[in-house]
Parts: structure tokens; C-alpha cells; sequence
């Protein structure tokens, strides 16, 4: 009998609160539906001890570590050498999710900047991947990290993805790899259809945001990492392959950039 190559769910939030009734279940729905892996992101230093806490409870869900730019508020004085320290666990396989949003405007842009390049030092120096967040900053975003790959290449994942293509062919001449959420499968995202279907099959991840943007048909409910399923085949549709290529070809991006999980199915 044939199996299915399995999917991974390469950003979801594990830890909040929308999951702590029935996170046994959540976790249990994903495997069975093929998802074979899943990273929970860290969005803030104080909080980091509960999504590392999901990380060690399930053997599928592995974790970062670093401040989102809406939260950048909450670390003024967030530096590279706690980072590392923080990573040198054995399922905090990257940095982030840190990056740029001036659409909310919850933290101070400056911050916001500062704490981005502290993570991106970080990635430079500890050689994991650091998870970008953009959204309303893509002409500041590709300034500084044109500014940051000019000092030394670090490897990158650009998450949710709803940018043009200016973005991302900056982000994939850089070798960083980009991440598709469900807004992939929404009937007003022509658009960003379109810039998916140009990204290399081998820069492509896939995503849930979960607990948020769930993808049709579940558009409006909470979202959860078994709907990664949804958002794979309508990118496998966009790019004309059959869901197994692209199965198969998003959860080996993943373990070939996030190399510190040593057990990577072969």
C-alpha cells in the first residue's frame, strides 16, 4: 500500500490560549490528517517557556524562540546573547518570529528594527533559520535586509506570505524560503496566487498561522495545524503538481532548513 507523504505545518501557535482545552486533540487531528511535524513560534521572551513547553510534550512539535514586531515593546533591551542561550535547547530549532508590521502599529517602529536585527544576528552567528514577519513594511523590510545580507548571509523563512512579487523575488535571490497560509485559498487573493505559482517548488513551505486564517472551507473558525492539509492542496493546484510532489516537496524544504532536527524522516 502506498503512503502519503507526510506534511508539516511550518508556523502555528501552539501555546495560546485558543488550545489549552483540547491541545491533546489538536495535536492527535494533525497526525492523523498526515502532518507529520509542526514549529510553535515564540512571539515573546516571557511567554517562551510555555511554547517550549509544547515542544517537549509532543515528539512532532518542535519551537522558536524570539519576539514578534507587535510585541517588540515588551523587550526594549532584547540582545543576541540571550537568544542563543535560549536556542542551545535541543528542540529550539530557530529565532523568531520577528520582522516588521506597520499595519497594527502596537510597537514602536524603531524597536521593532532593533529587535529584528538582534535576531538576525543571531541567526547569522548560531547558523539557524529566523522566521520573518512582514506586513505594510515591504519597502522598509527590503532595505534592511538587503542592508543586514550585505554584513553576512543568515538563513531565513518568510512566513505568511501576502507580499508582491517585488518582495519575494528580493527574499528568494537571497536564498531565504517563503511559507504559503491559508489566505492562499481565499476567493480575493488573485494576487498572491499569482506570485505562488512563480516561487520555486524548492523555496516553498506551507503553513497554518493557526490559531489563526483558517483556510476554506474553514474560513472564520479557529484554525489548527490538520488544516495545513486545505492550504497544501490549493497550493499544489496553483503550481499545477500533484498534492504528493508537493507534500513531499515542503517537508523536505523544511528539514533541509531547519537541518538542527536530527530526526528527519529519510
Amino acid at each position: 500500500m502506498l503512503v502519503a507523504p507526510m506534511l508539516v505545518d511550518s508556523h502555528c501557535h501552539l501555546d495560546f490560549p485558543d488550545f489549552a482545552d483540547e491541545i491533546e486533540r489538536v495535536v492527535a487531528r494533525a497526525e492523523t490528517a498526515g502532518v507529520g511535524a509542526m514549529l510553535t513560534i515564540g512571539t515573546r521572551l516571557d511567554r517562551f517557556e510555555g511554547v517550549l513547553a509544547m515542544a517537549e510534550r509532543f515528539p512532532s512539535v518542535y519551537c522558536t524562540v524570539g519576539v514578534h514586531p507587535n510585541e517588540a515593546d515588551s523587550a526594549p533591551d532584547i540582545h543576541v546573547e540571550e537568544l542563543l542561550q535560549l536556542a542551545r535547547h535541543p528542540k529550539v530549532v530557530g529565532f523568531g518570529e520577528t520582522g516588521l508590521d506597520f499595519y497594527y502599529e502596537r510597537s514602536d517602529r524603531e524597536r521593532q528594527k532593533r529587535a529584528f536585527r538582534v535576531h538576525m544576528e543571531a541567526a547569522r552567528r548560531a547558523g539557524l533559520p529566523v522566521i520573518i514577519h512582514t506586513r505594510d513594511a515591504d519597502q522598509d523590510m527590503a532595505e534592511m535586509l538587503t542592508e543586514e545580507m550585505e554584513k553576512g548571509a543568515f538563513p531565513a523563512l518568510v512566513h505568511c506570505f501576502s507580499s508582491g512579487s517585488y518582495l519575494a523575488d528580493l527574499v528568494l535571490k537571497f536564498g531565504f524560503y517563503i511559507s504559503i497560509s491559508g489566505i492562499v485559498t481565499f476567493k480575493n487573493a488573485d494576487a498572491l496566487r499569482q506570485v505562488v505559482s512563480s516561487i520555486p517548488l524548492d523555496r516553498l513551505l506551507v503553513e497554518t498561522d493557526s490559531p489563526y486564517l483558517a483556510p476554506i472551507p474553514f474560513r472564520g473558525k479557529r484554525n489548527e495545524p490538520a488544516h495545513v492539509v486545505h492550504t497544501a492542496r490549493k497550493v499544489a493546484e496553483v503550481k499545477g503538481v500533484e498534492e504528493g510532489a508537493l507534500a513531499q516537496a515542503t517537508t523536505d524544504n523544511f528539514f533541509r532548513l531547519f537541518a538542527k532536527i536530527k530526526d528527519a524522516p529519510s
